[in-house]
């Protein structure tokens, strides 16, 4: 996968050659789940798998997208965009929101090449999305100001900021700003500690390699369960501000007042998990770039990971069981769910190539357990969302 792989199939499907390729990876978040939209903090790294984004100025006002992986080509109307429900909509909610960051509303041709996988929750849309915001601009000769340090320039911060409106106002998906902001924003050979409710952040030295495991679970029963967990803690904050009428949210709430509230449960439960996976976050990113912290730091993952199987109840027997694998094996930190739960992914942290030799005897053993083969990737942390050329 390269640039030259979308420059051919622009070429190909536009009988010309683009302007501007850019590209931002997928994410996977190390710790902190379900804290996000609980005005908590989150980890997130960006993985080794990216999406390209080739485009030019279209001859019209129509504008088009070809993606690879989908097989299919869109068509729309630049000056009236509105979501039909196809996969095009993510590319024409980020060039609409564009022009909010100084992007001419022309039209535009468009081309797509990922390896980011769908599906598996490592935020291939979010990628596709901040990739095709920093196109427009690029296209326009607008300036994206790296780091953020004043002038007039957007900065990559506006860049993940209009690239969530267009998934949460264009497309219509609820989604909070971690996905964006770590394909944006997240550096080589560190982690990214965002605070969801200010969308403050700062990179973390972070050196150890991360399996991914795709357990290939159908998770039909998801978004009922997700709403129900979104109300459960919206009902325990609710009770919490009885006591403290404060708290803006409830990973704002102490140990101290969650004690004393004894909240009934499941609300109990769930703040329980939103405030110790709250400080489990802080704990790993005060260990992070320290002298032996691989062992804390992989403590932390399993009990995040206990927290959501007993606490929030939303892992599954396959992720529990990818993570009782990893338990007490030479040269690997510690494993849990990643993403939402209820199927989907888990990771395991430790030495990069322990990870890569490990991966196939695992992948082994869960067909033999499970009957299916799930997929698996070994990552470091990667470089956010660039111009190629």
């Amino acid at each position: 996968m390269s640039r030259e792989a979308v420059e051919s199939l622009f070429a190909m499907a536009y009988g010309y050659r683009p302007s501007v390729v850019t590209s931002a990876p997928g994410r996977v978040n190390l710790i902190g789940e379900h804290t996000d939209y609980n005005g908590g903090e989150v980890l997130p790294i960006a993985i080794a798998q990216r999406t390209w984004v080739a485009i030019a100025p279209a001859r019209t006002a129509m504008s088009r997208a070809v993606s690879r992986e989908r097989g299919e080509v869109g068509t729309w109307d630049s000056a009236y965009g509105v979501a039909t429900g196809t996969w095009w909509d993510y590319v024409a909610g980020a060039l609409a929101e564009s022009a909010s960051l100084g992007s001419r509303p022309h039209g535009h041709d468009v081309a797509v090449v990922s390896d980011v996988p769908m599906g598996a929750g490592l935020s291939s849309s979010a990628a596709l999305q901040v990739a095709t915001v920093l196109a427009a601009l690029a296209l326009d000769g607008i300036r994206v100001d790296a780091e953020g340090e004043g002038g007039r320039a957007p900065s990559m911060r506006d860049v993940a900021l209009a690239a969530h409106r267009a998934e949460t106002g264009f497309v219509g998906v609820a989604c909070g700003i971690m996905d964006q902001f770590a394909s944006a924003l997240c550096r080589r050979g560190h982690a990214l500690h965002l605070h969801c409710d200010t969308g403050v952040s700062h990179a973390v030295p972070f050196d150890r390699g991360v399996l991914i495991v795709d357990t290939m679970t159908p998770r039909a029963l998801r978004d009922s369960d997700f709403n129900a967990r979104r109300a459960e803690c919206t009902a325990a904050l609710e009770i919490l501000r009885r006591i403290d009428p404060t708290l803006a949210a409830l990973a704002h709430v102490s140990p101290a007042l969650l004690d004393r509230a004894a909240l009934p449960d499941p609300e109990g439960k769930r703040a329980r998990h939103v405030v110790s996976e709250t400080h489990r976050v802080r704990d790993f990113v005060a260990l992070c770039g320290t002298a032996d912290a691989h062992d804390r730091q992989g403590h932390l993952l399993n009990a995040s990971h206990r927290s959501l199987r007993l606490d929030y109840e939303c892992s599954t027997p396959e992720l529990d069981w990818v993570v009782e694998h990893c338990v007490a094996r030479v040269g690997i930190d510690g494993a849990r769910l990643t993403g939402a739960g209820w199927g989907g992914c888990a990771i395991v942290m430790g030495d990069e190539a322990t990870l890569g030799d490990f991966a196939s005897g695992l992948a082994a053993a869960f067909h033999l357990a499970w009957m299916r083969t799930p997929r698996t990737w070994v990552t470091t942390p990667h470089d956010g969302a660039r111009i190629e050329r």
